[in-house]
Parts: C-alpha cells; structure tokens; sequence
C-alpha cells in the first residue's frame, strides 16, 4: 500500500513538472516566436502559451522601443577638423520572426552599423554644416540605418546627436570670429548711431539758424543743467560774433525808430510843393 502511494506521489509531482514546463508566459509588450523541433512554428500573443516540453522551444521577443546611446566616436570632417561626436539612437522590432531568424544579436549589430553609418554621414559635412545642420544630419542617418535594418524587423524611429566636442585650438578660433563679429556689429550700430545724431544736429542747426533766440535759449538751458551742480566757476563759449552782430541790428533799428520820431514835418510852400523846415532859423 505504501508503495502505490509513493508511486503516485512521484507521478503526480512529475505531471506537475510537466505541466509547469509546458506553460509559458509572454508579456503584453512582447511576441513569442515558437520552435518546434528546429522548424518556427508561429507567433505567440501575449498571455498564456502551452508547448510541449524538450520538443519546443519558444523566444520571447520585446516590442518596445529601446534607447541605445551611441559612443563618441573621432570624426574628421570635410575640411579636415577632428571631431569627437556621440549621438543616441532610438528603434523597435516590428517583425519578431525575422529579428529571430535573420540576425544572430539584433542589439549589437545595430549599434556596430549605427557607429560607422556615424562617421560616414559626419564626415561628409564641414564643421560648420555638422555644427547648424544637425537636424539634416539626424534625418541622413536614421535614413541609411532604416534601409540596413529593414531585414532584420527593426525600424529605427529617431537618431540625435548627442555631443560635438571639438579641440581646444579651434574652440579658440571660434571665439575669437565670435568676439570680432561682435565686434564688427557694435562699430556699425555705432556708425548708424552717428549718422543719426548728424542728421539731428544738421536739422537743429537749421532751425537755430533759423530764429537766432534759439541758440540763446539753449546756452541758458545749459548754464542751468550746469548750476545743478553748484560749481563756483563756469567757463561757458559763448556765440560771441552772432551776439555783436545781434547787438548791431538793434542799435541800428533803435536808432532809425528814434530819427523816424524825432525828424520835423515838411514845410508846404505857396507854389504847392514841400520842403523840408529849415534848422537854422529859431522856433516860433
């Protein structure tokens, strides 16, 4: 009796081994591709799969989009700059079937032909071209590297260029061309500036010719802006010609106003014409 009952405790644990070799689970973001006896059977969906035990064999294969960085790699570009430049990758496998089949490591083939599809691509540009046209360059290599991963069920979805490191001589350059563009714009805003402030002054000068008060209105707005700060002596140019040639004018059209005032009617005579009085003879 024992022994029948020994002898169904070990079919039972072997049916349970059996049974526990036989279930498989494949996650939702996974596909099962099922070998039987060597030969690819199919597909498996997520969940629970059943296969038979040393005959089956079933690789689970992720669907999700995985993020390879790519290492620096030393460049030499068009014009003969030596670059270190890195760049992250991103791709999935849509096809679990031909990533199984078709390529022996789908992770390290795709990132030994995304290095040199890397240097090829950069190395066709200058250093200026690598440095403003990154996003060409990004759209270049995901292109080539979407052809060479076609048969192998991966689709590459992104590629960016991660870091450009360049030598310390032509980061020195760069800044120097940076500091004299600078440089060149502030003397051409200057020179605009200038322009300007001529234009202005050529204008006020008409206008100060113009009405000469002008500029004397100004000279005192000056001397107050001056008073502000309480010094004891000012030394101020002033317009001294235009003041004595000024100071002329009145006098002579004082003096005319005076004469027109001062001087006698004319003296009508009996044979109708006039003359001026006489100044020699006494006034009645």
């Amino acid at each position: 009796m024992g022994a029948v009952v020994a002898v169904i405790v070990v079919v039972g644990i072997l049916l349970l081994i059996g049974v526990a070799m036989s279930l498989r689970i494949v996650q939702q973001y996974e596909e099962g591709v099922l070998f039987r006896l060597g030969r690819v059977r199919g597909v498996k969906t997520p969940g629970l799969v059943r296969i038979i035990p040393f005959i089956d064999v079933l690789r689970r294969v992720s669907l999700r989009i995985v993020t390879m960085p790519i290492q620096s790699q030393g460049i030499i570009t068009r014009d003969n700059v030596s670059v270190d430049v890195s760049a992250v990758a991103y791709y999935k496998i849509v096809d679990a079937t031909k990533s199984v089949i078709a390529i022996e490591s789908v992770v390290a083939a795709i990132d030994q032909i995304a290095q040199t599809t890397l240097r090829k691509v950069v190395g066709q540009h200058t250093l200026d071209e690598t440095l403003s046209e990154t996003d060409r360059i990004n759209v270049n290599i995901r292109e080539i590297l979407d052809v060479q991963t076609e048969d192998w069920g991966v689709v590459v979805t992104l590629v960016e260029l991660k870091d450009i490191q360049l030598p310390d001589s032509m980061k020195r350059a760069m800044a120097r061309q940076a500091e004299a563009e600078r440089e060149k714009r502030a003397k051409i805003i200057a020179a605009e500036g200038e322009s300007l402030a001529a234009a202005a002054l050529g204008e006020a000068s008409d206008t100060m010719m113009a009405h000469p008060l002008a500029l004397q209105l100004r000279n005192l707005q000056t001397l107050v802006e001056i008073g502000v700060d309480k010094n004891t002596t000012v030394v101020f140019p002033a317009p001294l010609m235009s003041t004595i040639q000024e100071l002329g004018s009145f006098l002579t059209r004082e003096s005319t106003a005076v004469t027109k005032i001062t001087a006698p009617p004319p003296v009508t005579v009996s044979d109708g014409s006039s003359r001026a009085p006489r100044s020699d003879l006494p006034a009645s």
